[in-house]
């Protein structure tokens, strides 16, 4: 009897140290109540829910304590198991250029054909990003990490990941969890910064109906796109090539069926894994850093100056520009990439005080034109951070 309560004990006491309850430590608490945090504003506030569900579910999984010594091969960070083998979509860089695809093949870009000039809203909203990696070299991160970490202010989570999975793997998980928490807070930042950089009458302005775009130059636009931009910044070529690619599909009008399945089933699917798996990644041990406090802090700083740079452009370009051909300030947050809340939050701003005047359509110029900006921009860094 007694060696039978003996070996009952000792396997009691290896059962208990492999329980999740024996290795969890304030670290994994704490992380996963952001998970839960994550869960609670996608489905109560509607903030980015497609994103911020899988993130904060990936948060919970990435944070399940688990003993290492047992050789169970679960973690994401276990070189062999099933999540260490979906994360590699992220640390290779390939879930990125195959969301550009889908967002390219459900785009329009005929806001921004029809008024070109909106491109440079789009080009100056870049400025969060250079801007942030400036800030970054003098909090001391090294200038790859600065790089990565600045492209948080593209407001473009897929090109948060390409960068850093290329420059700062070991900040990846960090700089896309606050490159996400930034895009899911768009309605949060940006109208305070509207409403603080723009006068009454400025918000008012009524801008030119968008002349109507031909099938010709929207087939036009991705192949001339795709060579202007990749023969300057050939680094960018991964996403650039992929979102011009899916904007062809889309546009061409005989590969509905190629367009269909990019736009739905495939970005669906890649963005499922991508959340998950770099929610994942966000271990306690991993993500718990004063460097993963100086992201988001910076990360707040490069989405602020994008977001007023965007507007204060605008501004300054309106010297320039007589009568119906002025442009509302209000859509100059719009430059930052954030597909399409940026847009539809320079439309609900301006209703407030003309409920008339609907900016939702030329908010959607600049927004695409940061898209393709922050792709743009991406390329630099890598092409001389690497």
């Amino acid at each position: 009897m007694g060696d039978f309560l003996t070996f009952l004990g000792n396997n009691l006491i290896d059962f208990w140290s492999y329980t999740g309850l024996a290795n969890a430590t304030p670290g994994h608490l704490i992380m996963l109540v952001i998970g839960l945090l994550f869960i609670y504003l996608a489905i109560a506030k509607e903030y980015e829910p497609m994103l911020l569900i899988p993130i904060g579910f990936g948060i919970l999984i990435g944070n399940i304590p688990f003993n290492l010594e047992a050789g169970l091969q679960v973690g994401i960070y276990e070189e062999g198991s099933v999540l260490n083998i979906l994360y590699q979509g992220v640390t290779s860089g390939w879930y990125p250029p195959l969301i550009f695809l889908g967002i390219g093949a459900m785009t329009d870009f005929s806001a921004l054909i029809s008024n070109p000039k909106l491109l440079l809203i789009g080009a100056a909203a870049q400025f969060g990003i250079f801007g942030a990696y400036i800030i970054a070299l003098w909090m001391d991160f090294d200038p790859s990490q600065a790089g990565a970490i600045g492209i948080i202010g593209g407001a473009d989570g897929p090109t948060a990941i390409f960068l850093s999975s290329k420059l700062a793997p070991n900040l990846l998980g960090a700089i896309a969890v606050a490159a996400y928490s930034y895009m899911a807070l768009v309605p949060v930042i940006q109208p305070p910064i509207m409403r603080a950089l723009t006068t009454k009458k400025e918000r008012v302005i009524r801008m030119r109906p968008p002349r109507k775009v031909s099938h010709t130059e929207k087939v036009i636009f991705p192949i001339i796109g795709l060579l202007l931009t990749t023969f300057l910044v050939p680094s960018g070529l991964p996403l650039l090539g992929m979102l011009f690619f899916g904007n062809l599909l889309k546009e061409s009008g005989v590969t509905k069926r190629l367009a269909n399945t990019a736009s739905g089933p495939l970005i669906d699917t890649i963005t499922i894994l991508l959340g998950l798996t770099v929610g994942a990644s966000t271990q306690a041990s991993e993500f718990l850093t004063f460097d993963s406090i100086k992201i988001f802090v910076l990360g707040a700083i490069s989405f602020i100056i994008a977001t007023t740079a965007g507007v204060l452009f605008v501004k300054f370009f309106n010297l320039f520009l007589k009568g119906d051909n002025k442009i509302n300030p209000l859509i100059g947050n719009a430059g930052v990439s954030a597909v399409p809340d940026s847009a539809r939050i320079s439309q609900v701003v301006g209703l407030e005080y003309d409920p008339t005047n609907y900016l939702l359509m030329h908010a959607m110029g600049p927004n695409v034109a940061g898209v393709i900006g922050s792709a743009v921009a991406a390329g630099i860094l890598l092409g001389f951070l690497s």
